[in-house]
């Protein structure tokens, strides 16, 4: 029995190429409407992996994320950060009603243990977010030969990881890294102008957004200096008029190295 291309839109995961995904998985709202509109189901996916290119850092590439990070907290669900540039900024994340003490910070050595942890984390069901650097981590394999590959392969583990454990899974690349193809469902590139973030939309289940859209660029320069700035130059933007961070807390917000 032959079907209406109207019939063939209805199925789960088919869509028109020039109209957003009818989503059938999970959105949470970012907090910024012209954000929403333009994301399938109005909000940031959960259950796949999404990524957020941008140059620099502290430029608010968490910061726009901070309302939908409080959201998958919720139902004592954790939140892991794999190697991030610095420390969080615990006060800014209990201001945003984030509960520190389900803040997980890790320490992988390599790139190979930062995807496992990741594709672990995500898997598990209990993180209700995983967020990912890569940046600065070798491989503790010396191999020159199919990287590529080997990453894609990667990355498309954990978009599998994130959909088993209904996960929001965000990857934090460089611009450069837009020219890659990805398994990603959603790729977001940021760019700061002044106060505001500049954000486009290169890939999305749907046309890719033709233009910019600017949202208020929060939480930027809220983190404090971790010790992979110190002396490079890396960490100044942090440290400058940065409160210290009081025992109440850092003491809620949990480290760990990973070791396999």
């Amino acid at each position: 029995m032959r079907q209406s291309v109207a019939e063939l839109a209805r199925l789960p995961g088919v869509w028109r190429g020039g109209e957003l995904e009818n989503v059938v998985h999970a959105t949470v709202a970012t907090g910024h409407a012209p954000l929403d509109g333009e994301l399938p189901g109005g909000g940031w996916p959960t259950g796949t992996l999404a990524e957020v290119l941008h140059d620099g850092v502290g430029i608010g590439e968490v910061g726009f994320l901070a309302h939908a990070l409080a959201k998958a907290s919720e139902g004592e669900r954790l939140i892991a950060w794999i190697h991030p540039p610095h420390v969080p900024y615990a006060p800014a994340l209990a201001a945003l009603g984030v509960p520190l003490e389900r803040l997980l910070v890790m320490r992988p050595a390599s790139r190979e243990d930062a995807l496992w942890a990741a594709e672990q984390a995500m898997r598990s069901g209990a993180c209700g977010a995983v967020l990912l650097w890569l940046q600065g981590l070798r491989s503790a394999h010396a191999r020159s030969g199919a990287r590529r590959d080997d990453e894609y392969a990667a990355l498309r583990r954990l978009q599998m990881a994130a959909e088993s454990g209904r996960c929001m899974a965000v990857h934090f690349r460089p611009a450069s890294a837009e020219k890659l193809s990805t398994p990603a469902h959603l790729r977001v590139s940021l760019a700061r102008e002044g106060p505001a973030l500049m954000l486009r939309i290169p890939k999305r289940r749907g046309p890719p957004l033709a233009y910019p859209i600017a949202i208020k660029a929060g939480w930027q320069r809220r983190f404090s200096p971790s010790p992979l700035g110190e002396g490079r130059g890396e960490g100044r933007p942090y440290s400058q008029q940065q409160p210290q961070l009081s025992p109440v807390h850092t003491h809620r917000i949990r480290a760990f190295s990973i070791v396999r």
